[in-house]
């Protein structure tokens, strides 16, 4: 029987599209099928002493197809590559797990249609919204995180020809457990389809001109879809004052997108007060240990909203507080982000990723 003619064919666009049938084909990989391949699955031989079966100890006695290579093991300095597939085709879900004593020392980098500089490249912490690297459930539409750290995304990744992924040890210990699972299906992509691009930036802000800069310099067409913000406070007293700005194809001195206050892109009012998570919008992290700076982590899905540009963009969020005077005070605040977006290619190459020392979070 063929098929009905579906220019979304073995794309989910949600619940209203699961009764539809497709001709796609699910694959996914892992440590124990790197490749995806059709019945490639489970087909190890536990051998505790080969380095690159360092868990199959547990199997020894069960043997072949019973849980032998698991998870990976990075030695520090080392990259990986978890995907390596042609297409075309779409990720449609990535888990991730691993032991690195600090997320923020691994990089994710994904590649599309084997061109040489990433459009996602970020911290493995950030990029799944857990900042600082101290753990905060999150439960949303795109991202969750799940007790013990457990980090799932559900971006929509088309691909046409090819699509690498690749992992970074970056820190000072060897990486004993890296579990994942990205799975897509190989399917034909609309050729509307833009690619999904991931940029980490972090940045003090300047009291004379208290503004992050969370993406800058994107050229092409395309839409943005979300920020993740890890806050550092630098002083006492109300740090969310600032407003979200979208400069869109060619505005310069003033955005055409002008929030009110960084709590209201949240989705919340009125200073917050407490914690939460949602399908779009959330404020997951507030870290207020004694002797320690405030922490918070918050994050904004542009899902149903998203914002277009045909050209060019520009993101920043500025760092406000108030004065006794009930006047702004300029904050100067420890601010990392990422931002989230679909764009054709080719895209401009993305600043200098900041070396280890500069991603440590305080």
């Amino acid at each position: 029987m063929d098929e009905p003619v579906n220019p979304f064919r073995g794309v989910n666009l949600g619940l209203g599209s699961l009764p539809l049938l497709s001709n796609a084909r699910t694959r996914s990989l892992s440590a124990e099928n790197p490749t995806g391949e059709k019945g490639g699955g489970a087909r190890w031989v536990p051998d505790p002493d080969n380095p690159d079966l360092p868990h199959s100890g547990a199997a020894v006695d069960l043997g072949k197809g019973w849980k032998v290579r698991p998870f990976l093991r990075v030695p520090k300095g080392d990259v990986v590559t978890l995907a390596d597939v042609d297409g075309p085709g779409i990720i449609q879900h990535i888990w991730m797990a691993t032991s690195a004593p600090s997320y923020r020392q691994c990089i994710l980098r994904f590649y599309w249609d084997s061109e040489d500089e990433p459009s996602i490249e970020t911290p493995l912490s950030d990029f799944f919204g857990l900042g600082h690297d101290v753990y905060a459930k999150l439960s949303s539409l795109a991202v969750s995180v799940n007790p013990t750290k457990g980090m799932n995304c559900y971006w929509p990744m088309p691909f046409r020809r090819h699509c690498r992924v690749t992992f970074k040890n970056d820190g000072v210990e060897d990486v004993d457990v890296l579990a994942y699972q990205i799975t897509y299906a190989e399917t034909d992509i609309p050729e509307n389809a833009g690619y999904f691009h991931a940029q980490w930036r972090r940045s003090t802000t300047d009291r004379s001109r208290p503004e992050h800069i969370i993406l800058d310099e994107v050229r092409g067409w395309g839409h943005y879809v979300g920020t993740f913000l890890a806050w550092t406070q630098l002083s006492d007293g109300w740090w969310g004052e600032g407003e979200m700005k979208f400069f869109i194809d060619g505005d310069t001195d003033y955005p055409t997108i002008c929030g009110t206050g960084t709590e209201d892109y949240f989705g919340g009012a009125w200073g917050f007060g407490d914690t939460y998570c949602a399908p779009f919008q959330g404020y997951h992290l507030w870290s207020k240990d004694p002797g320690k700076m405030p922490k918070h982590s918050l994050y904004r899905w542009h899902i149903m909203d998203p914002i277009r540009f045909s050209r060019d963009l520009r993101v920043t969020i500025q760092a406000l507080g108030w004065w006794p005077n009930k006047r702004y005070q300029p904050l100067a605040d420890d601010i990392a982000s990422v931002a989230y977006w679909y764009q054709s290619e080719p895209h401009t190459k993305f600043p200098e990723f900041p070396p280890r020392e500069a991603r440590w979070p305080r």
